[in-house]
Protein backbone atom coordinates (compact mmCIF):
# COMPACT_ATOMS: atom_id res chain seq x y z
CA UNK A 1 0.00 0.00 0.00
CA UNK A 2 1.19 3.51 -1.21
CA UNK A 3 1.60 5.77 1.71
CA UNK A 4 -0.44 8.92 1.70
CA UNK A 5 1.55 12.02 0.47
CA UNK A 6 1.40 14.75 3.25
CA UNK A 7 -1.12 17.55 2.73
CA UNK A 8 0.39 21.16 2.14
CA UNK A 9 -0.06 22.30 5.96
CA UNK A 10 1.20 19.74 7.31
CA UNK A 11 3.96 19.51 4.89
CA UNK A 12 5.04 23.48 5.62
CA UNK A 13 4.08 23.01 9.50
CA UNK A 14 6.23 20.05 9.93
CA UNK A 15 9.32 22.37 8.57
CA UNK A 16 9.14 23.85 12.45
CA UNK A 17 10.13 20.48 13.71
CA UNK A 18 13.35 20.85 12.10
CA UNK A 19 17.01 21.76 14.37
CA UNK A 20 19.58 23.43 12.47
CA UNK A 21 23.25 24.66 13.92
CA UNK A 22 24.25 27.37 11.23
CA UNK A 23 27.75 28.88 10.89
CA UNK A 24 28.55 31.73 8.96
CA UNK A 25 29.77 35.44 8.05
CA UNK A 26 27.13 37.78 9.70
CA UNK A 27 26.69 41.39 9.15
CA UNK A 28 24.45 44.20 9.68
CA UNK A 29 21.80 45.35 7.00
CA UNK A 30 20.59 48.84 7.01
CA UNK A 31 18.11 49.75 4.45
CA UNK A 32 17.33 53.58 4.13
CA UNK A 33 13.69 53.85 2.12
CA UNK A 34 12.57 57.15 0.90
CA UNK A 35 12.00 59.22 -2.65
CA UNK A 36 14.21 61.57 -5.12
CA UNK A 37 12.18 64.76 -6.31
CA UNK A 38 15.35 66.93 -6.97
CA UNK A 39 19.03 67.05 -8.07
CA UNK A 40 21.53 68.01 -5.80
CA UNK A 41 23.09 71.54 -6.58
CA UNK A 42 26.29 70.71 -5.02
CA UNK A 43 26.88 67.77 -7.55
CA UNK A 44 25.14 65.72 -10.05
CA UNK A 45 23.57 63.13 -7.81
CA UNK A 46 19.69 62.38 -6.51
CA UNK A 47 19.18 63.69 -3.60
CA UNK A 48 17.17 61.37 -1.30
CA UNK A 49 14.70 62.52 1.19
CA UNK A 50 13.95 59.37 3.88
CA UNK A 51 10.81 58.40 4.59
CA UNK A 52 11.75 55.08 6.67
CA UNK A 53 15.01 53.01 8.05
CA UNK A 54 15.09 49.42 8.57
CA UNK A 55 18.00 47.38 10.20
CA UNK A 56 18.23 43.83 10.61
CA UNK A 57 20.43 40.95 10.34
CA UNK A 58 22.28 40.04 6.97
CA UNK A 59 24.62 37.60 5.39
CA UNK A 60 24.29 34.31 7.47
CA UNK A 61 22.20 36.31 9.62
CA UNK A 62 19.08 36.43 7.19
CA UNK A 63 19.53 32.39 7.09
CA UNK A 64 18.87 32.47 10.83
CA UNK A 65 16.04 34.83 10.26
CA UNK A 66 14.30 32.56 7.36
CA UNK A 67 15.08 29.49 9.27
CA UNK A 68 13.41 30.86 12.06
CA UNK A 69 10.77 32.35 9.62
CA UNK A 70 9.59 28.56 9.35
CA UNK A 71 9.79 27.43 12.47
CA UNK A 72 12.91 26.11 12.78
CA UNK A 73 15.16 25.98 16.14
CA UNK A 74 17.89 27.64 15.19
CA UNK A 75 21.63 27.41 16.91
CA UNK A 76 23.77 30.29 15.12
CA UNK A 77 27.18 30.87 15.43
CA UNK A 78 29.37 33.97 13.98
CA UNK A 79 31.68 36.65 15.21
CA UNK A 80 30.98 40.22 15.02
CA UNK A 81 33.28 43.45 16.04
CA UNK A 82 33.02 45.06 19.55
CA UNK A 83 31.74 47.86 17.82
CA UNK A 84 28.03 49.56 17.87
CA UNK A 85 27.07 47.79 14.73
CA UNK A 86 28.16 44.01 16.59
CA UNK A 87 25.43 45.24 19.25
CA UNK A 88 22.90 45.85 17.09
CA UNK A 89 23.10 43.10 15.58
CA UNK A 90 23.68 40.43 19.14
CA UNK A 91 19.67 42.82 19.94
CA UNK A 92 18.30 42.22 16.71
CA UNK A 93 19.51 38.30 16.43
CA UNK A 94 18.13 37.86 20.80
CA UNK A 95 14.35 39.38 19.51
CA UNK A 96 14.11 36.33 17.11
CA UNK A 97 12.10 33.86 18.10
CA UNK A 98 13.66 30.61 17.91
CA UNK A 99 17.50 31.65 17.10
CA UNK A 100 20.20 30.91 20.05
CA UNK A 101 22.77 33.82 18.65
CA UNK A 102 26.08 32.42 19.85
CA UNK A 103 28.54 35.86 18.82
CA UNK A 104 31.94 35.35 19.54
CA UNK A 105 33.16 39.00 19.62
CA UNK A 106 36.90 39.61 18.74
CA UNK A 107 38.35 42.97 19.89
CA UNK A 108 39.49 45.21 17.10
CA UNK A 109 36.92 43.32 14.60
CA UNK A 110 34.50 45.72 12.38
CA UNK A 111 31.30 44.30 12.10
CA UNK A 112 30.45 44.15 8.57
CA UNK A 113 27.88 47.25 7.48
CA UNK A 114 26.19 47.53 4.25
CA UNK A 115 23.66 50.02 3.45
CA UNK A 116 21.17 50.48 0.73
CA UNK A 117 19.47 53.56 -0.12
CA UNK A 118 16.21 52.93 -1.87
CA UNK A 119 13.94 55.49 -3.88
CA UNK A 120 10.45 53.73 -5.10
CA UNK A 121 11.69 50.61 -5.26
CA UNK A 122 15.48 51.62 -6.89
CA UNK A 123 18.65 50.70 -5.13
CA UNK A 124 20.37 54.24 -6.13
CA UNK A 125 23.31 53.62 -3.68
CA UNK A 126 25.13 50.73 -1.52
CA UNK A 127 28.10 51.53 0.97
CA UNK A 128 29.28 49.03 2.81
CA UNK A 129 32.10 48.75 4.91
CA UNK A 130 33.64 45.74 4.88
CA UNK A 131 35.67 43.24 6.94
CA UNK A 132 37.44 40.53 4.73
CA UNK A 133 40.27 39.08 6.78
CA UNK A 134 40.26 35.87 8.47
CA UNK A 135 39.22 35.38 12.08
CA UNK A 136 42.25 34.99 13.90
CA UNK A 137 43.46 31.59 14.93
CA UNK A 138 42.82 31.84 18.37
CA UNK A 139 38.72 32.65 17.68
CA UNK A 140 38.78 30.41 14.97
CA UNK A 141 39.19 27.61 16.99
CA UNK A 142 37.23 28.41 19.63
CA UNK A 143 34.04 29.13 17.48
CA UNK A 144 35.00 25.25 16.27
CA UNK A 145 35.21 23.98 19.60
CA UNK A 146 31.50 25.93 20.13
CA UNK A 147 30.06 24.66 16.83
CA UNK A 148 30.79 20.85 17.36
CA UNK A 149 29.47 21.49 20.97
CA UNK A 150 25.98 22.81 19.37
CA UNK A 151 25.79 20.12 16.39
CA UNK A 152 24.77 17.49 19.50
CA UNK A 153 20.67 17.05 18.57
CA UNK A 154 21.00 19.12 15.64
CA UNK A 155 19.59 17.36 12.11
CA UNK A 156 21.66 19.26 9.48
CA UNK A 157 24.70 22.09 9.36
CA UNK A 158 24.78 24.90 7.14
CA UNK A 159 27.82 26.57 6.07
CA UNK A 160 26.88 30.06 4.76
CA UNK A 161 29.99 31.64 3.42
CA UNK A 162 30.03 35.39 2.61
CA UNK A 163 33.53 36.01 2.21
CA UNK A 164 34.30 37.71 5.21
CA UNK A 165 36.94 35.81 6.98
CA UNK A 166 34.55 33.19 9.76
CA UNK A 167 34.96 30.43 7.72
CA UNK A 168 38.44 30.41 7.45
CA UNK A 169 39.78 26.92 5.93
CA UNK A 170 40.58 25.48 9.13
CA UNK A 171 37.06 26.19 10.41
CA UNK A 172 35.01 25.18 7.10
CA UNK A 173 36.96 21.60 6.86
CA UNK A 174 36.32 21.24 10.40
CA UNK A 175 33.01 21.75 10.50
CA UNK A 176 32.15 19.13 7.90
CA UNK A 177 34.29 16.58 9.51
CA UNK A 178 32.35 17.87 12.69
CA UNK A 179 29.17 17.14 11.15
CA UNK A 180 29.86 13.54 9.60
CA UNK A 181 31.17 12.55 13.05
CA UNK A 182 27.73 13.34 14.13
CA UNK A 183 26.00 11.90 11.21
CA UNK A 184 24.06 14.66 10.19
CA UNK A 185 24.09 16.62 6.30
CA UNK A 186 26.18 19.63 5.84
CA UNK A 187 24.39 22.16 3.30
CA UNK A 188 26.57 25.44 1.78
CA UNK A 189 25.99 28.49 0.67
CA UNK A 190 29.33 28.41 -1.36
CA UNK A 191 31.94 31.69 -2.00
CA UNK A 192 34.91 32.04 -4.12
CA UNK A 193 36.74 29.98 -6.76
CA UNK A 194 37.80 27.12 -3.80
CA UNK A 195 35.60 24.37 -3.44
CA UNK A 196 38.53 22.26 -1.68
CA UNK A 197 37.15 24.08 1.42
CA UNK A 198 34.00 22.26 1.10
CA UNK A 199 35.01 18.82 0.23
CA UNK A 200 32.32 16.35 1.74
CA UNK A 201 29.56 18.18 1.79
CA UNK A 202 26.21 17.06 1.41
CA UNK A 203 25.06 19.57 -0.88
CA UNK A 204 26.35 22.94 -2.12
CA UNK A 205 24.17 26.02 -3.53
CA UNK A 206 25.90 28.17 -5.96
CA UNK A 207 24.27 30.23 -8.71
CA UNK A 208 24.97 30.04 -11.83
CA UNK A 209 28.18 32.87 -12.21
CA UNK A 210 29.02 31.34 -9.03
CA UNK A 211 29.23 27.24 -10.78
CA UNK A 212 31.18 29.11 -13.61
CA UNK A 213 33.84 30.33 -12.13
CA UNK A 214 34.42 27.43 -9.51
CA UNK A 215 34.37 25.12 -12.20
CA UNK A 216 36.48 26.71 -15.09
CA UNK A 217 33.54 25.28 -17.05
CA UNK A 218 30.55 27.04 -19.60
CA UNK A 219 26.93 27.11 -17.52
CA UNK A 220 24.39 28.79 -20.27
CA UNK A 221 22.67 25.79 -20.97
CA UNK A 222 21.01 23.00 -18.71
CA UNK A 223 23.57 20.11 -20.18
CA UNK A 224 26.66 22.72 -19.44
CA UNK A 225 25.15 23.31 -15.69
CA UNK A 226 25.00 19.61 -15.55
CA UNK A 227 28.57 18.58 -16.40
CA UNK A 228 29.63 21.68 -14.23
CA UNK A 229 28.04 20.56 -11.52
CA UNK A 230 29.28 16.98 -11.72
CA UNK A 231 32.92 18.00 -12.47
CA UNK A 232 32.64 19.64 -8.62
CA UNK A 233 31.39 16.53 -6.89
CA UNK A 234 33.67 14.80 -8.49
CA UNK A 235 36.58 16.37 -7.80
CA UNK A 236 35.45 17.26 -3.71
CA UNK A 237 33.16 14.48 -2.86
CA UNK A 238 30.35 16.98 -2.81
CA UNK A 239 27.31 14.74 -2.82
CA UNK A 240 24.72 17.38 -4.87
CA UNK A 241 24.53 20.96 -6.25
CA UNK A 242 21.56 23.10 -6.30
CA UNK A 243 22.18 25.62 -8.82
CA UNK A 244 20.14 28.53 -8.25
CA UNK A 245 19.60 30.12 -11.75
CA UNK A 246 17.96 33.38 -11.23
CA UNK A 247 14.71 34.00 -13.94
CA UNK A 248 15.10 30.54 -15.10
CA UNK A 249 15.57 28.42 -11.99
CA UNK A 250 16.91 25.91 -10.21
CA UNK A 251 18.81 22.81 -10.98
CA UNK A 252 19.32 19.57 -9.03
CA UNK A 253 22.08 17.68 -9.79
CA UNK A 254 22.49 14.76 -7.21
CA UNK A 255 25.31 11.90 -6.93
CA UNK A 256 22.74 9.39 -7.78
CA UNK A 257 22.50 10.21 -11.23
CA UNK A 258 19.11 11.86 -10.77
CA UNK A 259 18.74 15.62 -12.67
CA UNK A 260 15.88 17.92 -12.09
CA UNK A 261 15.32 21.71 -13.50
CA UNK A 262 13.06 23.60 -12.04
CA UNK A 263 10.61 26.37 -12.91
CA UNK A 264 11.23 29.84 -11.50
CA UNK A 265 7.95 30.91 -9.93
CA UNK A 266 8.09 34.27 -9.10
CA UNK A 267 5.16 36.63 -10.56
CA UNK A 268 6.75 39.75 -9.99
CA UNK A 269 10.59 40.39 -9.06
CA UNK A 270 11.47 43.53 -6.95
CA UNK A 271 14.41 42.69 -5.17
CA UNK A 272 16.93 39.32 -5.31
CA UNK A 273 18.35 40.65 -1.86
CA UNK A 274 19.04 37.18 0.32
CA UNK A 275 16.94 35.29 -2.68
CA UNK A 276 20.13 32.59 -1.17
CA UNK A 277 19.92 32.74 2.06
CA UNK A 278 16.01 31.98 1.54
CA UNK A 279 16.63 28.83 -0.68
CA UNK A 280 19.35 27.70 1.44
CA UNK A 281 17.74 27.73 4.44
CA UNK A 282 14.12 25.99 2.97
CA UNK A 283 16.25 23.64 1.54
CA UNK A 284 17.85 22.56 4.84
CA UNK A 285 14.86 22.84 7.01
CA UNK A 286 13.12 20.61 4.86
CA UNK A 287 15.98 18.21 4.48
CA UNK A 288 16.16 18.12 8.10
CA UNK A 289 12.70 16.65 8.34
CA UNK A 290 13.12 14.14 6.08
CA UNK A 291 12.34 15.27 2.47
CA UNK A 292 14.02 13.84 -0.48
CA UNK A 293 16.49 16.48 -2.24
CA UNK A 294 13.99 16.95 -5.17
CA UNK A 295 11.10 17.87 -2.82
CA UNK A 296 13.21 19.93 -0.64
CA UNK A 297 14.97 21.99 -3.79
CA UNK A 298 11.24 22.29 -4.98
CA UNK A 299 9.97 24.17 -1.38
CA UNK A 300 12.81 26.47 -2.07
CA UNK A 301 11.95 27.36 -4.83
CA UNK A 302 9.20 28.47 -4.16
CA UNK A 303 9.78 30.14 -1.16
CA UNK A 304 12.09 31.94 -3.67
CA UNK A 305 9.44 32.87 -5.89
CA UNK A 306 7.71 35.00 -2.67
CA UNK A 307 10.91 36.63 -1.30
CA UNK A 308 11.85 38.09 -4.87
CA UNK A 309 8.66 39.52 -4.96
CA UNK A 310 9.97 41.62 -1.84
CA UNK A 311 11.80 44.90 -0.90
CA UNK A 312 15.05 44.66 1.19
CA UNK A 313 16.24 41.37 2.78
CA UNK A 314 13.22 39.47 3.60
CA UNK A 315 12.53 36.02 4.76
CA UNK A 316 9.33 33.36 4.20
CA UNK A 317 6.92 33.26 6.78
CA UNK A 318 5.43 29.40 7.21
CA UNK A 319 1.97 30.46 6.39
CA UNK A 320 3.40 32.34 3.12
CA UNK A 321 4.77 29.31 1.86
CA UNK A 322 1.60 27.19 2.60
CA UNK A 323 -0.24 29.56 0.64
CA UNK A 324 2.15 29.41 -2.34
CA UNK A 325 1.78 26.07 -2.57
CA UNK A 326 -2.13 26.20 -2.14
CA UNK A 327 -1.93 28.71 -5.16
CA UNK A 328 -0.23 26.14 -7.45
CA UNK A 329 -2.72 23.30 -6.81
CA UNK A 330 -6.09 25.13 -6.47
CA UNK A 331 -6.72 29.09 -6.41
CA UNK A 332 -4.68 32.38 -6.50
CA UNK A 333 -7.32 33.83 -3.90
CA UNK A 334 -5.85 32.47 -1.18
CA UNK A 335 -2.13 33.85 -1.85
CA UNK A 336 -4.15 37.04 -1.03
CA UNK A 337 -5.03 36.37 2.57
CA UNK A 338 -2.12 36.61 4.70
CA UNK A 339 -0.93 36.14 8.82
CA UNK A 340 0.18 39.26 10.73
CA UNK A 341 3.95 38.78 9.75
CA UNK A 342 3.81 38.14 6.33
CA UNK A 343 1.18 41.33 5.83
CA UNK A 344 3.82 43.43 7.48
CA UNK A 345 6.47 42.43 5.06
CA UNK A 346 3.82 42.83 1.95
CA UNK A 347 2.99 46.21 3.21
CA UNK A 348 6.95 47.68 3.97
CA UNK A 349 7.11 46.19 0.38
CA UNK A 350 4.17 48.56 -0.63
CA UNK A 351 5.41 51.35 0.90
CA UNK A 352 9.21 51.17 -0.19
CA UNK A 353 7.92 51.13 -3.79
CA UNK A 354 6.44 54.42 -3.24
CA UNK A 355 2.53 52.74 -3.09
CA UNK A 356 0.04 54.47 -1.00
CA UNK A 357 -1.57 51.44 1.40
CA UNK A 358 -5.46 52.04 2.61
CA UNK A 359 -7.02 49.86 5.34
CA UNK A 360 -10.77 49.04 5.80
CA UNK A 361 -12.09 46.19 8.16
CA UNK A 362 -15.57 44.73 9.07
CA UNK A 363 -16.91 41.06 9.87
CA UNK A 364 -17.99 41.01 6.18
CA UNK A 365 -20.64 37.83 7.06
CA UNK A 366 -22.58 37.43 4.14
CA UNK A 367 -21.39 39.83 1.43
CA UNK A 368 -23.92 42.63 -0.51
CA UNK A 369 -23.31 45.19 -1.97
CA UNK A 370 -23.05 48.11 0.91
CA UNK A 371 -19.73 45.45 1.25
CA UNK A 372 -18.79 45.78 -2.51
CA UNK A 373 -19.76 49.66 -2.42
CA UNK A 374 -17.55 50.29 0.43
CA UNK A 375 -14.52 47.69 -0.91
CA UNK A 376 -14.18 49.88 -4.27
CA UNK A 377 -14.32 53.10 -3.06
CA UNK A 378 -11.67 52.67 -0.45
CA UNK A 379 -9.62 51.07 -3.37
CA UNK A 380 -10.18 53.83 -5.30
CA UNK A 381 -8.76 56.16 -2.75
CA UNK A 382 -5.63 54.19 -2.60
CA UNK A 383 -2.73 52.27 -4.43
CA UNK A 384 -3.74 48.94 -2.25
CA UNK A 385 -6.54 47.77 -0.22
CA UNK A 386 -5.68 45.91 3.07
CA UNK A 387 -8.76 44.21 4.82
CA UNK A 388 -8.82 43.41 8.58
CA UNK A 389 -11.42 40.57 8.82
CA UNK A 390 -13.04 39.57 12.02
CA UNK A 391 -12.51 35.96 13.40
CA UNK A 392 -14.99 33.64 13.85
CA UNK A 393 -14.81 34.06 17.79
CA UNK A 394 -14.80 37.95 17.42
CA UNK A 395 -17.87 38.26 15.10
CA UNK A 396 -19.36 35.87 17.83
CA UNK A 397 -18.42 38.31 20.99
CA UNK A 398 -19.89 41.27 18.41
CA UNK A 399 -22.61 39.85 16.97
CA UNK A 400 -24.08 36.77 19.21
CA UNK A 401 -24.74 32.96 19.47
CA UNK A 402 -25.11 31.69 15.80
CA UNK A 403 -22.90 34.57 14.33
CA UNK A 404 -20.81 33.91 11.62
CA UNK A 405 -22.80 32.50 9.03
CA UNK A 406 -19.54 31.92 7.65
CA UNK A 407 -16.39 30.72 8.85
CA UNK A 408 -13.54 33.32 8.38
CA UNK A 409 -11.74 31.55 6.08
CA UNK A 410 -14.40 31.50 3.82
CA UNK A 411 -15.23 35.12 4.41
CA UNK A 412 -11.41 35.59 3.61
CA UNK A 413 -11.22 33.77 0.33
CA UNK A 414 -14.30 35.57 -0.80
CA UNK A 415 -13.17 38.80 -0.22
CA UNK A 416 -9.87 37.81 -1.96
CA UNK A 417 -12.03 37.62 -5.13
CA UNK A 418 -12.45 41.15 -5.40
CA UNK A 419 -10.58 42.87 -7.51
CA UNK A 420 -10.62 45.96 -5.18
CA UNK A 421 -9.10 43.94 -2.44
CA UNK A 422 -5.18 43.65 -2.12
CA UNK A 423 -4.71 41.60 1.14
CA UNK A 424 -6.99 40.09 3.96
CA UNK A 425 -5.85 39.70 7.24
CA UNK A 426 -7.59 37.92 9.95
CA UNK A 427 -7.63 39.48 13.27
CA UNK A 428 -8.82 38.10 16.51
CA UNK A 429 -9.31 41.18 18.41
CA UNK A 430 -12.85 43.32 18.78
CA UNK A 431 -11.69 45.82 17.31
CA UNK A 432 -8.70 46.42 14.28
CA UNK A 433 -6.47 48.93 16.51
CA UNK A 434 -3.41 46.39 17.03
CA UNK A 435 -3.37 45.03 13.47
CA UNK A 436 -3.72 48.98 12.31
CA UNK A 437 -0.46 49.83 14.59
CA UNK A 438 1.02 47.19 13.35
CA UNK A 439 0.66 47.96 9.35
CA UNK A 440 0.51 51.76 9.70
CA UNK A 441 -1.87 52.28 6.94
CA UNK A 442 -1.71 55.76 4.99
CA UNK A 443 -5.74 55.80 4.52
CA UNK A 444 -8.10 54.47 7.27
CA UNK A 445 -11.63 53.91 5.59
CA UNK A 446 -15.08 53.41 7.22
CA UNK A 447 -18.49 53.80 5.09
CA UNK A 448 -21.77 55.28 6.51
CA UNK A 449 -22.47 57.67 9.13
CA UNK A 450 -19.35 57.40 11.19
CA UNK A 451 -17.28 60.52 12.60
CA UNK A 452 -13.91 60.36 12.90
CA UNK A 453 -14.37 60.83 16.71
CA UNK A 454 -15.61 56.93 16.68
CA UNK A 455 -13.19 54.97 14.01
CA UNK A 456 -10.73 52.73 15.60
CA UNK A 457 -7.47 53.32 14.91
CA UNK A 458 -8.07 57.47 13.34
CA UNK A 459 -6.33 58.47 15.90
CA UNK A 460 -2.90 56.48 14.94
CA UNK A 461 -3.09 57.42 11.53
CA UNK A 462 -3.42 61.17 11.65
CA UNK A 463 -0.63 60.65 14.42
CA UNK A 464 1.96 59.34 11.60
CA UNK A 465 0.69 61.66 8.78
CA UNK A 466 -2.29 59.70 7.06
CA UNK A 467 -5.50 60.08 6.31
CA UNK A 468 -9.16 59.47 7.28
CA UNK A 469 -12.16 59.10 5.13
CA UNK A 470 -15.79 58.45 5.26
CA UNK A 471 -17.28 56.97 2.00
CA UNK A 472 -21.03 56.89 1.55
CA UNK A 473 -22.27 53.01 0.66
CA UNK A 474 -25.17 51.53 -0.78
CA UNK A 475 -28.25 52.01 1.82
CA UNK A 476 -30.45 49.39 2.88
CA UNK A 477 -28.44 46.29 3.21
CA UNK A 478 -27.40 44.75 6.14
CA UNK A 479 -26.23 41.14 6.97
CA UNK A 480 -28.45 41.15 10.07
CA UNK A 481 -31.51 42.11 8.26
CA UNK A 482 -30.78 39.73 5.94
CA UNK A 483 -30.96 36.45 8.39
CA UNK A 484 -33.69 38.21 9.86
CA UNK A 485 -35.71 37.99 6.58
CA UNK A 486 -34.45 34.53 6.30
CA UNK A 487 -36.15 33.44 9.24
CA UNK A 488 -39.07 34.33 8.24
Amino acid sequence: MTEKAPDIQSLVEGLGRARVALAGDVMLDRFVYGHVERISPEAPIPVLRVDDERVMPGGAGNVARNLAALGADVAFLSAVGGDEAGTELKAALGAEAGIEAMLTVVPGRATTVKTRFVAMSQQILRADRETTQPLDKASAEALLAALTAALKGRQVLILSDYGKGVLTPGFARGAIAAARAAGIPVIVDPKGRDYSLYAGASVVTPNRKELGEASGAAVDTDEEIVVAARGLMAAHGIGAVVVTRAQAGMSVVAASGEVTHLKAEAREVFDVSGAGDTVVSTLAAALAVGLPLAEAASLANSAAGIVVGKVGTAVVHRDELAAKLREREFSALEAKVAGLKSAQDIVAGWRARGLRVGFTNGCFDLLHPGHVTLLERSRALCDRLVVGLNSDASVTRLKGEGRPVQPDIARATVLAALTSVDLVVIFEEDTPYALIRALRPDLLVKGGDYTIDRIVGADFVLANGGRVEIVDVVPGFSTTNTLARLKG
